[in-house]
């Protein structure tokens, strides 16, 4: 869809922009980002209407109009891509996560890697198909993906999986390597605290700081 086809939609984004937000929100992203000023409850409101009429476009108009949407300058647009296709995932199958890895390099900062991860998790359906090529990928923001793809899977969490990923990555120095690795670990000690206190007791040695800390957070 071209960009004058998304005019409504954007004449509202634009009508329900805080224009005093976009400089707050464009610092808290370190600058990297132009913003209209839409926080995300505003954002999801002023969308609603045109996201709800996307219902049924089907996988390739639903990754067309987020390609689009991707290309925009404006920070806002990536996240409604996110939200696009969070709504209508259940249209997406695993044929699509390439486009969704390739989503993800573009334009890539934690804000997007991390809601496209949440996605990829939904869209795998328990699978882990593509995760273990994305952990060994050159591009930090995959692996961080591969690492966080099991988040509020529950009793359905590859643990032996989950281990080993955590492991695979512990040399890295990158700093949202070493967040990964310890949400992934805290967010199933939420479930099997007891795994993952022996796995910190086993292996906690080989983690960074960083690492540790955020796994054992809420662990006595």
């Amino acid at each position: 869809m071209s960009t004058a086809g998304l005019e409504p939609l954007h004449a509202a984004l634009r009508a329900a922009a805080l224009r005093g937000k976009a400089a707050e929100m464009r610092a808290y992203m370190r600058n990297q980002f132009d913003f209209l000023g839409l926080p995300t409850p505003l954002r999801r409101a002023a969308a609603k209407p045109w996201l709800k009429a996307q219902k049924g476009a089907g996988a390739a108009a639903l990754l067309q109009l987020a390609d689009t949407l991707w290309a925009e300058p404006q920070r806002e647009y990536q996240y409604l891509a996110i939200d696009l296709l969070a709504m209508h995932w259940k249209e997406l199958a695993l044929k699509e996560l390439p486009a969704l890895l390739a989503l993800a390099r573009k334009k890539s900062w934690w804000d997007t890697v991390d809601g496209l991860a949440s996605l990829v998790g939904q869209v795998l359906r328990g699978s882990h198909e593509g995760m273990d090529d994305a952990l060994a990928h050159e591009d930090f923001w995959l692996r961080r993906i591969a690492l966080l793809h099991q988040l509020g899977w529950r009793d359905a969490v590859d643990e032996a999986r989950l281990f080993r990923y955590c492991l695979n990555q512990a040399h890295e120095q990158e700093f949202f390597i070493r967040k990964a690795i310890g949400w992934a670990l805290r967010d199933y000690a939420r479930h099997r605290p007891q795994a993952v206190r022996a796995f910190l007791d086993a292996a906690g040695a080989q983690l960074s700081p960083l690492s540790y800390r955020e796994a054992a957070r809420h662990l006595d």
